[in-house]
């Protein structure tokens, strides 16, 4: 969604703009190329392989940008408040990650059940998978997959796991499969417990919650935060999220509840560009399948 991204965080000269999940840089090049010739870009990644592809991609704008192998929930102690005109997060899984079978995304090919978008980091997919009982993988797969039958699935996992580890991505799907055969249906019976697994292996929805947050307060006033999900778990994280800067009230802290007699009166912080989620154009869906689950979030810091 390259070029509703542009548009809606108008990038222009003597601008500092924020991408927080450069992957393969770009959205952050094309940032740099819209705000030429003194827009600058703070950009980070925590994947690696993603940074290293990223400072080859930006070279040519040497002097502009300054890239770091981050989580962009972390990102306080680094951009000032109130200094971007825009920032981005595109969120999810990177077509890289997904293609590389031996970073253990997808069971497209085989690979190490691996899931770590940081590698520096010590969990894998298969730690989680091997270590955890039936009812913690259960719980995984059904809050963080929607996974129906995520009971059985865990159930003749921990079986399976008493004759042989789990150490390859085949091997999970094999099983999956073999518990949900796919009599006909389109997505892989897998498809939901990779994407439990990867949330819960990179705590997906802890650093978008603290990202969020993060993302916002680096934004000048008119500012734009802008957020693309690929899920329906992160894009309710973030659709409440701004509704709660769109409000002119606040809450007190763990109310389930949204009551009058509990509510606080204080300006609106920010307003949505657009009520309803862009998605990407019926062209970019045929030339790029994965787009299709895209959906682009705006909210304008007032």
């Amino acid at each position: 969604m390259l070029a509703e991204v542009l548009a809606v965080l108008r990038p222009r000269a003597g601008k500092r703009f924020f991408d927080g999940c450069c992957g393969g840089a770009g959205h952050s090049a094309a940032i740099l190329e819209a705000s030429s010739p003194t827009g600058f870009l703070f950009a980070c990644d925590r994947d690696g392989d993603a940074v290293a592809v990223a400072t080859e991609r930006l070279a040519r704008f040497a002097g502009r940008f300054e890239l770091r192998r981050l989580n962009f929930a972390e990102i306080g102690d680094w951009i000032p408040r109130a200094s971007c005109a825009g920032a981005l997060l595109d969120l999810g899984v990177s077509s890289h990650q997904l293609d590389t079978g031996i970073r253990g995304f997808s069971f497209q090919q085989d690979g190490p059940l691996d899931m770590r978008m940081d590698r520096r980091q010590d969990a894998t997919a298969a730690d989680l998978v091997n270590t955890l009982s039936a009812e913690e993988l259960a719980t995984i797969f059904w809050e963080l997959g929607d996974e129906r039958e995520s009971r059985r699935i865990a159930r003749a996992l921990v079986r399976e796991r008493s004759m042989r580890r789990f150490e390859t991505t085949l091997q999970l799907a094999d099983l999956v499969e073999r518990v949900c055969p796919r009599q006909g249906r389109r997505a892989h019976p897998a498809t939901k417990v990779f994407q439990a697994l990867r949330i819960q292996v990179n705590d997906e929805l802890g650093s978008l919650k603290q990202g969020l947050r993060a993302a916002f307060d680096v934004l000048e006033p008119g500012g734009r935060l802008a957020v693309i999900t690929f899920q329906s778990l992160e894009d309710r994280l973030v659709r409440n999220f701004m509704r709660r800067e769109c409000r002119d009230y606040d809450l007190p802290p763990g109310a389930e509840d949204d009551l009058p007699h509990l509510r606080t009166a204080r300006p609106p912080r920010g307003q949505l560009v657009h009520r309803k989620a862009l998605l990407p154009t019926e062209v970019e869906q045929q030339t790029n399948p994965r787009s299709r689950s895209a959906q682009l979030r705006v909210l304008e810091k007032l």
